[in-house]
């Protein structure tokens, strides 16, 4: 692979990750909601889902999705369900009567999002939208050396593809960071919780009526 498909797939890699979508709002969330440590947990459940979707198609199995109109379904339908349930969970907590009285400012931390439920929210996400797997499996062959050395430079394709997300997330949860003061006030907590919940839902439906 020459130097010029290399930095070519990183630019691509790059424009990908940086473009807003599912993934960023994800990680803005809970950033501002849970802090750091959750901001941290969901990039790396996000990035552990890219691994696994980008090592599937190392191997051949998310041609799968391509090749099947079934299966790529199944996981869609999947993943819509799956947003759909989380935005419309957390616009039901959101609504004032669902709301447990506190001071108007809140504590630093949030009882209800642990490392652990950011990382899995992160990842589950990831591994249920199909089209990940199917910008793997289209994209990494455009830039693969023909004949066995594909096997060797799949891997760092798509270790260069995660590195690009690591440190754009990283920035993501720094900039979150230093505006979550305003966000802990409550009322801005809960319209941010609001307006979150109802991309959620506005994704999920977009992804489920989505051939």
């Amino acid at each position: 692979m020459s130097t010029a498909t290399f930095t070519a797939f990183a630019l691509v890699a790059l424009i990908g990750v940086v473009t807003p979508g599912l993934d960023t709002m994800l990680i803005l969330r809970h950033s501002l909601l849970g802090g750091r440590r959750a901001g941290v947990a969901t990039f790396l459940g996000i990035n552990l889902g890219c691994l696994i979707w980008g090592t599937a198609s190392i191997a051949g199995l998310t041609a799968l999705l391509t090749a099947s109109q079934l299966a790529y379904d199944i996981v869609r339908i999947a993943g819509a369900a799956y947003l759909l349930w989380l935005g419309g969970s957390a616009l039901w907590k959101s609504l004032p009567r669902n709301q447990v009285e506190q001071p108007e400012e809140l504590p630093t931390t949030s009882a209800g999002l642990t490392s652990w439920a950011a990382l899995r929210s992160g990842m589950t996400t990831n591994l249920l939208n199909p089209k990940v797997g199917v910008f793997y499996i289209s994209l990494l062959p455009q830039f693969l050396p023909a004949g066995p050395a594909a096997f060797a430079w799949g891997p760092l394709l798509v270790a260069t593809h995660i590195s690009i997300g690591l440190l754009w997330s990283t920035a993501l949860v720094w900039v979150a960071g230093r505006a979550r003061a305003l966000f802990q006030r409550r009322r801005v907590r809960a319209w941010l919780d609001r307006i979150t919940a109802t991309v959620l839902v506005g994704l999920g439906l977009k992804m489920a009526v989505q051939g």
